[in-house]
């Protein structure tokens, strides 16, 4: 680890089923230190201001900053941006709980989600164990249930990130929720 940082982005394409680590350039995270100023930078590096916010050319960026996963005050949080899918702009949002630091402990700073698959899928990590899998079963489900239902599928210490039906029907307005109820939702990143 290289000031806080692992040093490592994890980038997931959900329409091809590629899985790749990219080195994280280090003078970047600390130009635009934090996960917010790190997922930003990352998002205009690689987006064309004309795709559709709702599109898979829009990637969702999760990001963690310096301290996260430290256990200094207030250091358990972590940020998703994406292009906004109602207004167009730069969404970034941020939540706490324990999907921040674990996925700091996992090994990376970032973890960018592009593509579409053509089924429902979820993202396992379990630290250098990275797997896209079947999310068939929890279609449709609200996220506390969906929570519930992966830990029962993987390990019951499993810390989830997922959207529910607002994101499955691409509300405008939804949102990312873990560790039960807490969310990344302003700006409808979810």
């Amino acid at each position: 680890m290289y000031n806080g940082y692992t040093g490592t982005i994890l980038r997931v394409d959900l329409g091809t089923g590629a899985i790749t680590r990219e080195a994280l350039e280090l003078q970047m995270a600390e130009d635009f230190i934090g996960g917010r100023g790190l997922a930003s930078r990352l998002l205009c590096a690689e987006l064309d201001p004309a795709v559709d916010p709702l599109g898979p050319e829009n990637p969702l960026i999760f990001a963690t900053g310096p301290l996260t996963g430290t256990g200094a005050p207030a250091t358990s949080r972590y940020v998703v941006v994406c292009k906004a899918p109602l207004t167009g702009t730069i969404a970034c949002s941020n939540s706490g709980g324990f999907f921040g630091p674990e996925l700091k402990f996992a090994g990376y700073d970032v973890l960018i989600i592009q593509g579409e698959s053509s089924e429902p899928v979820y993202l396992w990590i379990n630290d250098k164990t990275v797997e896209i899998r079947s999310a068939e079963s929890l279609w449709g489900k609200f996220p506390v249930d969906t929570e519930a239902a992966l830990r029962k599928l993987t390990r019951p210490t499993a810390k989830v990130a997922c959207i529910g039906p607002g994101g499955e029907n691409l509300s405008l307005l939804a949102g990312v929720v873990n560790d039960g109820y807490r969310l990344a939702a302003r700006s409808g990143v979810g």
